[in-house]
């Protein structure tokens, strides 16, 4: 059966004005959720607590004491000059120089004072420095013997292994005493390991016999330091 169709009912006349009125409402709807607002509630306002604060600077009050006045000097109407009655001794300076009519006073005994035994003097202040075999010769035997004592270092240096493998290294500071018979003594030394300690103390135990240093022409102790590095290439 075929359905029947009234001529004058289009359902299609309507469509764009319908289509309009729906556009219409949707942007509508759009606008008010986007301006939509909201805000916070506050409790009421309280007039008590809307109150500035007044700062008053506190100023101290000037007391203004008033000192009395200095008092006047007492000055005498009539000043009087006494004369010194004591003697003034004059002090005269003789001349201590003498001249040739006056008599030299011979010294009789002169006092020699003596050095003592176990003097140490530092090679830098003694009279007659240590000589270094092979600077018997030079006029500057202090720079002799330094120079000397480089090249004994130098030519004795030995590196020990295990400090070598472990990679230790540093100065170690070396102190000794040139006896009054020329010998090495009483060595010393400080450094970072034990190790390097003892192959400084074996380089200066080879030193050679010196001539001693003197001090009023007899041999005294000299005591004297060097730092000995030891450093990986």
């Amino acid at each position: 059966m075929r359905p029947k169709k009234n001529s004058k009912k289009d359902l299609n006349r309507n469509r764009s004005l319908y289509f309009l009125i729906g556009l219409t409402l949707v942007m509508l709807l759009t606008y008010t959720a986007l301006e939509w607002k909201t805000y916070d509630n506050y409790p009421e306002y309280v007039e008590e607590l809307d109150q500035v604060d007044e700062l008053i600077d506190e100023i101290p009050p000037v007391i203004d004491i008033k000192l009395p006045p200095p008092p006047m000097p007492i000055i005498p109407d009539i000043i009087e000059i006494k004369e010194n009655e004591e003697e003034i001794i004059e002090t005269i300076i003789e001349s201590t120089e003498t001249n040739q009519t006056e008599e030299v006073i011979a010294v009789s005994d002169i006092i020699i004072e003596e050095v003592p035994e176990d003097l140490e003097i530092n090679i830098i202040a003694v009279e007659e420095k240590p000589v270094f075999p092979g600077c018997e010769n030079e006029k500057d035997k202090l720079a002799c013997f330094q120079k000397m004592m480089g090249k004994h270092i130098v030519k004795n240096f030995r590196y020990p292994e295990l400090q070598k493998v472990l990679g230790v290294q540093g100065k170690v500071f070396v102190k000794f005493i040139i006896q009054k018979d020329g010998t090495i003594g009483n060595v010393q030394m400080r450094g970072p390991d034990k190790g390097l300690e003892k192959e400084a103390a074996r380089i200066i135990s080879k030193l050679p016999k010196m001539k001693p240093g003197k001090q009023g022409g007899k041999a005294v102790k000299v005591p004297f330091s060097i730092p000995i590095t030891f450093k990986l290439q």
